[in-house]
């Protein structure tokens, strides 16, 4: 374990300088994020009001969000990515303030809408900005611990959104809907802070004009830098494909694993959220073993590999009457599956030009989210039409079934058809 760690902290300091302080920024920005997402439907529910609004502010929030991501890709595109994120960010820490303050309704959903289009900026600017401070043979193994930090990040937000509500209301004897706003205050301020290694980052335009990529990896070198914006167009659109089928997939399952094991399983709260934050404690392992077999297979095989290993374990989970052995099959799939998203993403990173990374990025993201946004009433009807079991084994069961069908056809795509070779 030493011996590790020692590793990871010379690759740490291996990286660029622009790279390490937007790491440090991030960690911060996810903590905030991570304590505000966890209790803020908790606090609106406080508050007096129905599921309703609850559902209404998370609709509003993501719909903004969606609306944004593209317009934001080509603006990052544009006017670069230091100045997106400090604007993105700075805007979107004065939303979490005023969301953790106001208790009225329009004003509530006002805030959800203006947070969501904002916060669009800081997430498709992150990885294209990554993107440009590394070196393609770098990407793979700087994506794994950059997103393996971003989860271990919003795991520790969770827990200390929770602690820090308690103990206020412990100590100062306060009302819940008090606690639960200081607790909030307590996330923005810790978002905020997030701001202090953005403003160091210097402009990466240029970072990689003189850097020289060997032939035999990555994408190949006469397509490298393809800058045309019909070619780079092609490739955004294939991309997204994938993304569509596997937010679609996801958006049956992900969104519902809570209710799926207090459902099934007649689970505790408190074992329900010791076994998500678990699932992403080995998210964030798996992440950081990404690389190694990058290695041994390249980017692209290894991506597949990761998303087919999780198929069984998503099966399993979906037919047992075993609450243990769900709880290994959720454990499994959850880290297999997002282990390949640090290698999409250094994929996504370099089959595109400069220009377009942040265009790229938006419309995956925005797919991805179409996909999973579309899939909620039909979750909904099959658990309902069919009960807690079948109802979930039909959803887990199409999920896997799409799965499949993306890992084939993003196989088929880029390893085969356009060459990514593999390193």
């Amino acid at each position: 374990m030493y011996k590790w760690m020692k590793n990871s902290y010379k690759t740490i300091k291996s990286f660029n300088n622009n790279v390490r302080l937007f790491m440090m920024a991030n960690v911060l920005i996810q903590i905030g994020m991570g304590v505000f997402m966890v209790m803020y439907n908790l606090y609106i529910r406080e508050l007096g009001y129905s599921e309703a609004v609850n559902g209404s502010v998370i609709s509003i929030n993501s719909l903004a969000t969606a609306l944004m991501l593209v317009p934001a890709g080509i603006i990052s595109d544009r006017f670069g990515r230091k100045s997106i994120l400090l604007v993105g960010t700075f805007i979107t820490a004065i939303m979490l303030f005023g969301r953790s303050i106001v208790s009225v309704e329009q004003p509530i959903l006002v805030f959800a809408f203006i947070a969501g289009i904002v916060w669009a900026f800081v997430q498709v600017s992150g990885v294209p900005f990554l993107a440009e401070n590394s070196n393609p043979n770098e990407r793979i193994q700087l994506f794994s611990i950059h997103f393996s930090f971003v989860t271990v990040a919003n795991v520790l937000g969770n827990l200390l959104g929770g602690f820090v509500a308690d103990g206020f209301q412990w100590l100062f004897q306060i009302s819940e809907v008090d606690s639960i706003r200081g607790s909030l205050m307590v996330g923005a301020a810790i978002f905020t802070v997030g701001l202090l290694p953005l403003f160091r980052l210097k402009s990466s335009d240029g970072f990689q004009k003189d850097v020289k990529v060997p032939k035999d990896k990555g994408l190949r070198q006469e397509d490298r830098f393809e800058s045309s914006f019909k070619t780079n167009f092609k490739m955004i659109v294939l991309f997204g494909i994938s993304n569509l089928i596997i937010g679609t997939g996801s958006g049956l399952v992900i969104p519902y694993l809570n209710l799926y094991f207090a459902n099934r399983f007649d689970a505790s709260n408190s074992y329900v959220g010791f076994i998500i934050a678990l699932g992403s404690a080995m998210t964030a392992v798996a992440m950081l073993i990404g690389p190694l077999l990058v290695k041994r297979v390249g980017k692209v095989r290894a991506l597949v590999i990761f998303q087919l290993l999780s198929i069984p374990f998503l099966f399993l989970t979906a037919y047992t009457n075993s609450l243990f052995i769900a709880s290994i099959g959720f454990l499994m799939r959850q880290a297999l599956m997002n282990a390949g998203n640090p290698i999409q993403s250094a994929i996504a990173m370099d089959v595109v030009h400069d220009k377009y990374k942040g265009l790229a990025n938006s419309v995956s993201q925005m797919v991805f989210n179409i996909g999973w946004a579309t899939m909620g009433i039909p979750a909904a009807w099959l658990v309902t039409t069919y009960g807690n079991y079948w109802g979930y084994a039909y959803t887990f069961t199409i999920t896997g079934c799409l799965y499949l069908v993306a890992s084939t056809y993003f196989y088929i795509v880029f390893a085969r058809k356009y060459k990514v070779k593999e390193i």
